[in-house]
């Protein structure tokens, strides 16, 4: 995952009274980018094909059951038809998502899943944890929500913050909480949260954004899906111009995950070229950078199909249903 940092000393929570963010600028940078054409024909497949390693494939509804977890493992490990593969130039098999993303209780299923079949070595099992969504709950129980998530398989932790924390500007006590979950998950990757829609402000985006990375999360994350406003590429502008920052005055990369409302194929595409000209070609890779979705993965197999067949297919053919 690139050099990470261990943990910095809280003084460095100074370099937050520097933050300060132009909005116009980042609302013209954002449409700036969409305006650009899309990429078209055999580059339009291979950048929808590195789309889809890269997502963690998404399950964290209250109905869960088993066999859901099992059937997003399986489409995991074969998240494009062979068939389809095969017209693209590539080996059967040879694609799968980076991830799954389910609830800490739904972690055992996924994990001997994914090992039944021999792919727990190539998707990584991701957990959300403390509390999710909301993260309003004891310290002691969150962090114990972690190590048993990890104690169960899970080698990816999506921990939440507590928002309250942010909107009073406690940043010492914001980074003092990740580090000891960053603690808790042992060798397992954490990536963090920030729930953007509930900070308030992009300076308060970016200065979280700064302390989630100086307490040693291996990615930040923007969303957890569930609140009102989630992933839009100008606070993913923000959080990439965060992470540069950090990267170029401290010499660690951090990964970047954007979650919640990224659901079609010109999505992901968007998503792809903000993160090639914000950070450049080192973040396009799976180690780098995530997509959290869970109807993602559909649009781009019916982009795929038609550009593979010249004509679309109805959603529900590419669905895990």
């Amino acid at each position: 995952m690139g050099k990470k940092m261990m943990t910095s000393n809280p003084g460095n929570l100074g370099w937050l009274n520097s933050v300060h963010i132009n909005t116009a600028a980042v609302y013209r940078r954002a449409a700036n980018l969409q305006s650009r054409k899309a990429v078209k024909g055999p580059y339009q497949a291979a950048w929808l094909l590195r789309a889809v390693t890269c997502i963690d494939l998404t399950t964290l509804g209250g109905d869960d059951t088993e066999s859901n977890v099992k059937r997003l493992c399986a489409k995991a490990a074969q998240p494009v038809s062979n068939d389809m593969l095969n017209a693209l130039g590539f080996e059967t098999g040879s694609i799968q998502t980076a991830a799954v993303c389910v609830y800490p209780a739904k972690v055992p299923i996924a994990y001997a899943t994914l090992k039944k079949m021999g792919m727990e070595k190539k998707i990584n099992v991701a957990s959300v944890a403390t509390g999710f969504p909301s993260g309003q709950y004891p310290l002691e129980t969150r962090i114990a929500e972690i190590k048993w998530a990890v104690e169960k398989g899970a080698n990816e932790i999506d921990i939440v913050i507590d928002r309250s924390l942010v909107i009073n500007k406690m940043w010492s006590e914001l980074y003092q909480e990740i580090k000891k979950m960053k603690e808790a998950c042992g060798s397992a990757h954490l990536k963090t949260i920030l729930a953007v829609g509930e900070l308030g402000s992009f300076e308060n985006v970016y200065k979280a954004s700064l302390v989630a990375m100086m307490a040693g999360s291996d990615f930040i994350k923007t969303s957890t899906g569930k609140e009102a406003v989630n992933a839009t590429i100008p606070v993913g502008i923000v959080m990439c111009r965060a992470i540069k920052e950090y990267w170029t005055k401290t010499g660690y990369q951090v990964g970047f995950k954007p979650a919640g409302g990224i659901r079609t194929a010109s999505d992901s595409l968007s998503w792809l070229i903000m993160l090639k000209e914000e950070l450049g070609n080192d973040w396009l890779k799976n180690s780098m950078f995530r997509f959290g979705a869970s109807g993602l993965l559909g649009d781009i197999e019916r982009q795929l199909h038609h550009h593979i067949t010249g004509r679309y297919s109805s959603a529900n053919q590419f669905s895990m249903g």
